[in-house]
């Protein structure tokens, strides 16, 4: 039983021309469409040599089209709406092939870049497994399209399109769950959030400062898509029914998860454009010129990190307690953010010094007010 279960897995996580034919025109998509569509040009971070790289984020414009277009080919049959989640192991092991060939093709690229600017510089330690894994290059391009923001916009684009074939599949099997209706809801919003507000992604340490490795082209492309879908996967095939109650509780715990989350990036991303902005009506607190210490940041120096985790929460909540399967993507989004706070620390302890002991003298709390 063992050997013949274990033979389905495996013939389940085989790739097939289906498979890289989905995820060569979702890419082909993305490229083109990314490239042509109309959008708001963003100046990314100063980088070390004063460049600047410059975003067109139309990343909203180009999901709604992508999700209108796969529905009218569904309603005129063209394609099946389930066409993901009938394929999702071979589909993510396709994605993970696909992100091993591409961070080797990046590697020896990179290696031979003489290019000395911010973004082609290679950074090579002559460790091959960390300079495939962290990457050699800040900001690589293929074509004149950023790798690095090309690939985390996939990543957000792919988990709402792996979640809707799941509800679609769903809504074929039986009546919609208060539970299914729940996750695709708040998992929902969240991307569309993302995508709203995707000018923000700018400033974060993901495009500012690390290069694009393994690390990063693997949690896009497939720990976002796949491991964040892993509710819905589980929905699908267990049912769960939850109160009333509970379904309050769990819209007020992705509520405060989603103030918290958005209004501490906002502010941030605000007082990066204009220091002087008013933060909650008031001027804002820095510390030393550099670092803000009022709104949300006054209250703790990784605040956003606490919305994060309870919008992760909120996510899993619907699928009730009966097993932790569901509860993946929160307890490791909690680990890596502790081991993110901790990394970040050392950084700006290093990069600010006494400034950076100044602030945490003023903001002790290192994600949760009171506790952490």
């Amino acid at each position: 039983m063992l050997i013949m279960d274990l033979g389905i897995l495996l013939h389940a996580l085989t790739p097939s021309l289906d498979s890289v034919a989905i995820l060569v025109t979702f890419f082909t998509y993305l490229a083109i469409f990314g490239s042509i569509l109309p959008g708001k040009v963003v100046q990314g971070a100063v980088l070390r040599d004063g460049t600047r790289l410059h975003y067109r984020c139309n990343g909203l414009l180009s999901l709604l089209l992508l999700v209108g277009l796969i529905g009218v080919g569904a309603w005129m049959n063209f394609i099946s709406p389930t066409v993901i989640s009938d394929r999702g192991l071979e589909l993510l092991s396709t994605t993970f092939i696909f992100s091993v060939l591409v961070t080797l093709v990046l590697y020896a690229a990179g290696s031979r870049s003489h290019n000395q600017g911010s973004s082609l510089k290679a950074h090579v330690t002559g460790n091959l497994i960390h300079d495939w894994w962290f990457g050699i290059q800040l900001n690589p391009q293929f074509l004149g399209i950023d790798l690095k923001f090309f690939f985390v916009r996939a990543g957000m684009m792919g988990w709402l399109l792996i979640n809707l074939s799941i509800l679609a599949k769903s809504a074929l099997d039986c009546p919609l769950s208060r539970s299914m209706i729940l996750y695709q809801t708040f998992s929902a919003l969240y991307i569309l959030d993302y995508f709203v507000y995707e000018e923000y992604m700018t400033s974060t340490w993901d495009i500012i400062a690390e290069r694009l490795g393994f690390m990063l082209v693997f949690g896009d492309l497939v720990w976002i898509p796949f491991t964040f879908s892993i509710q819905g996967w589980w929905l699908l095939h267990n049912k769960v029914e939850i109160t009333t109650a509970a379904v309050i509780a769990n819209c007020i715990v992705f509520l405060i998860g989603y103030l918290v989350f958005r209004g501490a990036n906002k502010q941030k991303h605000v007082f990066k454009k204009n220091p002087k902005e008013l933060i909650w009506g008031k001027p804002p607190r820095v510390i030393g010129g550099k670092l803000l210490a009022s709104g949300y940041w006054g209250m703790a120096r990784h605040c956003n990190y606490l919305g994060d985790l309870l919008l992760a929460l909120s996510f899993s909540l619907p699928c009730g307690i009966s097993s932790p399967i569901p509860y993946f993507y929160p307890i490791y989004l909690l680990i890596l953010l502790i081991w993110r706070e901790r990394r970040d620390e050392a950084r700006c302890a290093e990069k600010y010094r006494e400034v950076w002991a100044e602030y945490c003298r003023l903001v002790p709390w290192r994600i949760l007010p009171y506790f952490y």
